[in-house]
């Protein structure tokens, strides 16, 4: 029988999946609310969504990939893992950090302090106290001499050189002078950085776009950024223009035409002229992914669609 599906915690849609706990019960539904795949150890207690088909789990220290029928297709042994992208996943096996290919087999042997996932086809990676970039096959493309490096988007990464960020490009050239306080990746054409308190935008050039006045500031995304001004927060357009108003008491970014808000103590979504399409009643939202967003309901989490409808299910059963 098919009802309101509520789950203790769950996790965004990805690749046509989500997980959901309900008390010790693990295992991940789709769109229709129905339980598609049951993670058949009972030692798992934690996973991540799927991303090429396997999702990170931990057992009890360790971890490993589980496949889409709920058995473990990457046998648990690793002290962290991190979702595959680009067909590789970084895992710390022992003390060191290396990268495994979709079949568990060693590509690049854990030589690592840290490393970050591919993007762009290159990774950041960190030994002792400096960071660089290699390619797939482990070789150093850019020289481990950074202070902080972040994985390439939109063809640059940041970077930090002493105190200051700045942005790298393909070749490794500083393209962007390190002179910020904080710098964020690319999104859309335009930057995210930071001088002292202030938040601004700056394009691939280097260009201040958007000039440095704001309290806080979220990355651009569908046109829009969600921006900090006095207490209350609204949306900026590309162009550094206010297309909504600060109003709310906090703004996440837009997905997939809506936007989760909070207005005084409740949750709901805003399309982008601003106009309320859910209204604000949940105690907790997230973004909407693959046509549903999670929700919190008191203590309890579940579903709605982009016309505020709730997922109903057999779920557990």
């Amino acid at each position: 029988m098919t009802r309101p599906l509520l789950f203790d915690s769950v996790s965004d849609f990805s690749e046509g999946v989500a997980m959901v706990r309900l008390d010790s019960r693990l295992g991940y539904i789709n769109p229709q609310g129905e339980l598609v795949i049951n993670v058949t150890d009972a030692a798992v207690s934690l996973t991540s969504a799927y991303a090429q088909s396997l999702a990170v789990a931990r057992a009890g220290d360790y971890y490993g990939y589980l496949n889409r029928q709920g058995n473990w297709a990457i046998p648990v042994q690793f002290r962290q893992a991190k979702s595959f992208s680009e067909g590789l996943a970084a895992v710390q096996g022992g003390n060191k950090y290396g990268f495994i290919n979709l079949f568990g087999e060693w590509v690049i042997e854990p030589q690592f302090d840290l490393a970050n996932p591919f993007a762009e086809g290159w990774a950041a990676v960190k030994l002792a106290e400096d960071y660089g970039f290699i390619d797939k096959a482990g070789h150093v493309v850019i020289p481990l001499t950074l202070k902080d490096a972040w994985s390439f988007s939109e063809s640059h990464a940041v970077a930090r050189v002493d105190r200051h960020y700045g942005y790298l490009d393909r070749s490794g050239t500083m393209a962007i002078s390190p002179v910020y306080d904080g710098a964020f990746n690319f999104s859309e054409g335009l930057a995210r950085v930071r001088q002292g308190s202030n938040f601004g935008y700056i394009d691939a050039t280097g260009h201040p776009g958007i000039p440095l006045i704001w309290a806080f500031a979220s990355d651009f995304s569908e046109g829009l950024a969600a921006i900090l001004s006095e207490g209350r927060w609204g949306y900026l357009n590309r162009s550094g223009e206010i297309a909504i108003p600060p109003q709310f008491t906090y703004a996440a970014d837009f997905a997939e035409g809506l936007a989760a808000v909070q207005q005084t103590e409740r949750y709901g979504y805003i399309n982008p002229a601003g106009d309320w399409v859910i209204p604000p009643t949940y105690h907790n939202a997230g973004p909407f992914s693959e046509g549903l967003a999670r929700v919190q309901i008191n203590s309890h989490w579940g579903f709605v669609d982009t016309a505020g409808n709730l997922l109903t299910g057999v779920g557990f059963g």
